[in-house]
């Protein structure tokens, strides 16, 4: 559960989402418009922000605003937020992935059918005076080739409206598998086949690296002579100097612009232009959408707040598992086991590695490891590690944690984890039993008494045939006025074993108590 008090809304968004936070009791400031000093000075005590496009969540805002714990963006896309600097910080990144899908997908069908009869072009003539029928001659979109780049949530959308005109559409996306695309009618094809059997082409693909300039001279030159280009998704994935090149040579027939690698666009080349349709990025600009993505994020953070629930997450995957009702226990053991074998290896310098066992735990390394590297790093990090920045922050730190999965349980338990620091004979494995985190064996020393991980514990490892210690260790507990809450001890592995003490608090030096046993640690979880 995330303690999200206040919350700051930092561009225009629907009156809904104000309401809906206060309702949960959450503070809400509503600053729309502010530079980014103002932003700097607003966020410094927010625990929250929410977004639209237009506030850039840079890495310095970030790292200025102490308390944030969440960043949540009304809309789809995320790249005016930084990702990477929320990540490190241990900020959780989420978006409204469905909440502006269908306008964005009715924009791009709109913009298909304004090139295929010029309607934009000639409203504008009708305005001047003109009945100039012969000028804007169309084309009819029946059995016309539609090629959508991108097949998520909106270009599906796209496919399945422009499919009722009689379109044929063919796409390319390099996750949704072609099984799943021919269930909503499209083709998939290799890029290279896509360019030179495309009438239309739409984008609907993040603005990434590998979709930065997709639409380029080269793809040009491989298109129909003619092609239609759409762009409703990010400014930077058609090359706007090669569709202004593209267009001038009639290689590219229009265009339908709702974004710009710069907006607004100060060079007015591709707007001017008289086959070119463009709007001021209105992919999500309706009362509903605008509704349904203000209603969305604000109830993505109460669920988040009140631990009822974690979607929309971009950055922190792993914590969506820490709501499940299984997950959350296991969660929980990994990152005491972490904390237990940093306290008793103190340096884990070549890595660690994370066994799960059991049925119920088989695709669970992926918020287990992050959960292990949080107890590792709990005592040695130089911020605040959770389960959005722990995975990176271990690489960061040079750890490297891996994990297998087996198929059989080492007992009667529905699942077994166990952690090693490699090169080292530390190990530890241990068990949810109900509500309870127990550990079964250390080093190898198996514990006649599941010992349950909670409190502050004190381990220690002495010869087997010592009766006398435990009420020696007791009399150091009674000068250090500590109270001895539990005892356990394991069977004896080399003559000798392994005792774990539970402790009202924690010992303030563990130096008289070295000079009786072989190696002692201690631990608050």
């Amino acid at each position: 559960m995330a303690a999200v008090r206040k919350v700051l809304i930092s561009d225009s968004l629907d009156p809904a989402c104000a309401r809906i936070l206060q309702a949960a009791g959450i503070s809400v400031v509503e600053k729309a418009g502010l530079s980014k000093e103002q932003l700097l000075a607003e966020i410094r005590d927010c625990d929250g922000l929410i977004v639209r496009s237009a506030t850039k969540v840079t890495a310095d805002i970030i790292d200025a605003a102490e308390k944030l714990q969440v960043i949540g963006r009304a809309g789809t896309g995320v790249d005016n937020v930084d990702v990477d600097a929320a990540t490190r910080k241990g900020v959780l990144v989420m978006n409204t992935p469905t909440g502006n899908s269908l306008s964005a997908a009715e924009l791009t069908c709109g913009m298909i059918l304004s090139l295929a009869r010029q309607i934009p072009q000639a409203a504008a003539s009708m305005k001047e005076g003109k009945w100039d029928r012969k000028k804007f001659m169309g084309m009819e979109l029946q059995e016309k080739t539609l090629g959508i780049l991108g097949l998520g949530r909106i270009g599906r959308e796209v496919a399945i409206r422009m499919q009722s005109f009689g379109m044929k559409t063919i796409g390319y996306d390099p996750i949704i598998t072609p099984e799943e695309s021919a269930a909503f009618g499209v083709q998939q094809l290799p890029l290279e086949q896509i360019w030179p059997l495309c009438d239309f082409i739409t984008v609907h693909t993040p603005l990434l690296p590998s979709t930065t300039g997709l639409l380029n001279d080269t793809t040009f030159a491989l298109c129909r002579r003619g092609v239609q280009v759409i762009n409703c998704a990010r400014g930077g994935i058609v090359d706007e100097g090669a569709l202004l090149r593209a267009l001038q040579s009639g290689q590219c027939g229009g265009a339908g612009l709702d974004v710009f690698t710069e907006e607004p666009p100060k060079d007015k080349a591709l707007v001017n232009h008289p086959n070119v349709i463009s709007c001021p990025h209105l992919g999500a600009s309706t009362r509903e959408a605008q509704n349904r993505c203000g209603r969305e994020i604000a109830l993505q953070i109460v669920d988040l707040a009140q631990g009822k629930a974690l979607t929309g997450a971009v950055n922190g995957q792993a914590l969506s598992s820490a709501y499940a009702p299984h997950s959350k226990p296991w969660i929980t053991l990994a990152r005491a086991l972490g904390a237990v074998l940093r306290a008793l290896t103190q340096q884990v310098n070549r890595g660690v590695q994370v066994v799960t066992r059991g049925p119920a735990l088989q695709k669970a390394s992926s918020y287990l490891i992050p959960a292990v590297a949080m107890g590792l790093l709990k005592e040695t990090a130089q911020k605040d590690v959770n389960l959005v920045n722990g995975l990176l922050l271990a690489q960061e730190a040079g750890l490297k944690i891996t994990a297998t999965h087996g198929d059989g349980t080492l007992s009667s338990e529905d699942g077994l984890l166990q952690i090693a620091a490699q090169g080292s004979p530390s190990s530890l494995v241990g068990s949810v039993q109900g509500s309870m985190l127990v550990l079964h064996e250390l080093n190898g020393a198996v514990f006649k008494q599941r010992v349950p991980l909670a409190g502050t514990l004190l381990f220690y490892r002495s010869k087997a045939s010592n009766p006398g210690l435990l009420s020696t260790i007791t009399g150091l507990l009674g000068k250090a006025r500590v109270e001895l809450l539990s005892y356990h001890h394991s069977g004896p592995v080399a003559g000798e074993e392994w005792s774990i003490l539970g402790l009202s608090s924690a010992l303030p030096s563990l130096q008289e108590l070295k000079q009786h046993v072989s190696e002692v640690a201690q631990v608050a979880l």
